[in-house]
């Protein structure tokens, strides 16, 4: 049964350019196509690497490497070629041509096939075809032509399948209806996040590398159901859970994960997705303690920088709980394990640190002649301890700092 589905399962042969821009960090680069490919419900069939001194304008890869790739792959039908950095559509075509006719996706195709396949909610879904349309609108040539030596399979989902791909001017007008129905959305967004800073909540945002367990994490602190899974990209759509420390109440963001080198377009395209978190109090940047932590934090922080964020935010290292020597984490950083419920009281405790300056720590008096009138005020403090006297009621509380003007008359 296993032999026959994996038989059924599209292979994915990969190219792996080095260059100049990647020599450091290629393998690294190399890994996570290969995780790509297994995200897209795909099998990695190998790869050939060519090191590239100057970039050929047709292929991208020398002419004579191209032969190689076309003698290795001789007689194996239905392998898909995937180039693991970005093509112009010309070099798309030229590949697939020295290929014999050979299906050619690049990384930017490859990812965005994942989007499709992960965009759950609408608005996800409004993303994703913008993006998708964005980029393969320069790379139809006209009726009649349109995607046909892609046929189906990794690169097709979404609007691929559609008769949008072999007519320009209906994909320009699909274009312009995404992008008003997005901006629709980001308003309504907007007015949601000046809602919230309203109430006095405060908004803390998962943001991190892909799969470094940013969902585990949501799980674990709000107790809810989060999707996890361990593939690239498993999370695509936002989400927000409430949760306390201290009985003080905070908003968790769940975000879409990074990718070292993400294609520019992509970031823009989920800018709006990106804005709520862009926004929050504080965010807690995850990285996986088993893997190239100072890259993911690198690309991360890269990426939120093209997207004007400027936020406070916490160092979190994830996957932690095999490592023993932590001093090769990051300074200042908090190591934990999502997974295993490692770290989170300290990790808990470094976020209410962060933002204690925006809360009031005091005690109230209330007399009991002040019952009435002080109820109206309860919605804005959190009562952490309260007892009774004989002239009236003694609290321990917790007033967000917008709000400690109300309270003047009681603090004691």
């Amino acid at each position: 049964m296993l032999d026959n589905l994996k038989k059924e399962l599209e292979k994915i042969y990969i190219i792996q350019p080095i260059t100049r821009d990647n020599e450091e960090k290629y393998r690294v680069l190399h890994d996570e196509a290969v995780a790509l490919i297994e995200s897209a419900g795909a099998l990695y069939a190998g790869t050939i690497y060519q090191k590239i001194r100057e970039i050929n304008s047709a292929t991208f890869i020398g002419e004579g490497k191209l032969r190689e790739l076309a003698e290795i792959l001789q007689g194996l039908d239905g392998i898909t070629v995937l180039f693991n950095g970005e093509l112009s559509p010309s070099q798309t075509l030229n590949i697939s041509s020295a290929l014999g006719d050979r299906k050619v996706i690049d990384r930017t195709t490859l990812i965005l096939d994942i989007f499709a396949k992960n965009a759950k909610s609408g608005e996800g879904k409004l993303q994703v075809e913008l993006a998708q349309l964005k980029y393969l609108y320069p790379r139809l040539k006209g009726k009649g032509i349109g995607l046909s030596r892609l046929g189906g399979g990794v690169g097709t989902r979404g609007p691929g399948e559609t008769q949008l791909e072999t007519d320009r001017r209906h994909i320009r007008v699909r274009l312009n209806y995404l992008e008003n129905k997005l901006k629709e959305l980001e308003k309504r967004r907007s007015l949601q996040t000046e809602r919230r800073k309203k109430t006095g909540v405060k908004t803390i945002a998962l943001v991190g590398y892909t799969n470094t367990g940013k969902s585990t994490l949501m799980n674990l602190l709000t107790g809810s159901n989060v999707y996890v899974q361990n593939e690239l990209f498993a999370t695509l759509d936002p989400t927000a859970r409430s949760f306390t420390i201290d009985g003080v109440e905070f908003i968790l963001l769940d975000t879409v994960g990074f990718l070292q080198d993400l294609p520019h377009n992509l970031i823009q395209a989920f800018h709006s997705t990106l804005e709520s978190a862009l926004h929050a109090d504080l965010a807690l940047i995850v990285c996986d303690g088993t893997g190239e932590f100072d890259m993911q934090i690198d690309t991360t922080l890269s990426t939120l920088n093209e997207l004007n964020f400027n936020s406070p935010y916490l160092i979190v290292v994830n996957k932690t709980e095999n490592i023993k020597d932590k001093s090769i984490l990051p300074f200042e950083s908090i190591a934990i394990s999502a997974k295993e419920n490692i770290g989170i009281d300290e990790l808990k405790r470094k976020i209410f640190d962060k933002i204690r300056k925006d809360y009031v720590f005091c005690s109230l008096f209330v007399p009991y002649e002040k019952s009435n009138e002080f109820a109206k005020l309860k919605k804005y403090f959190v009562e952490r301890t309260s007892r009774y006297t004989d002239d009236g009621q003694i609290l321990e509380v917790t007033i967000p700092v917008t709000y400690a003007n109300f309270f003047n008359e009681y603090i004691k």
